[in-house]
């Protein structure tokens, strides 16, 4: 088997533990991660409604005047702190993070750490 498709089986392996632990409430609903090669996004979603409350990424409008590249952590930081500021704007101050099939490491990591400095307790 080759190293790629060994590497996205533990990928999706992962996803999948990640995601049946890991719910959102009205409470606390879950701040969802997916990051691409040049761009990272986060949502605040409610699993119950099936709503997205807040959600913020590397394309946005804001967000690509203050970020040269998205693919790095300065982007994920800049990420992490605009979704905490909207997900405030929302009345939502509690979340479970839900950093899917990636490592708790480099921009996952970075963009968690932003938005926890953002307000968001998780």
């Amino acid at each position: 088997m080759s190293h790629e498709r060994t590497i996205l089986r533990q990928r999706r392996r992962r996803g999948f533990r990640v995601r049946k632990a890991t719910r959102g409430t009205t409470d606390r609903p879950r701040l969802s991660v997916f990051r691409s090669h040049k761009h990272i996004y986060a949502q605040v979603i409610d699993d119950l409604t099936g709503k997205t409350l807040a959600s913020a990424s590397t394309q946005d409008k804001n967000l690509r005047a203050q970020v040269a590249y998205g693919g790095n952590k300065g982007a994920a930081a800049a990420v992490g702190k605009a979704v905490a500021e909207r997900a405030k704007e929302a009345g939502v101050s509690k979340v479970a993070f839900d950093r899917g099939q990636y490592k708790y490491h480099g921009r996952v990591a970075a963009l968690a750490d932003a938005a926890r400095e953002g307000g968001l307790s998780f």
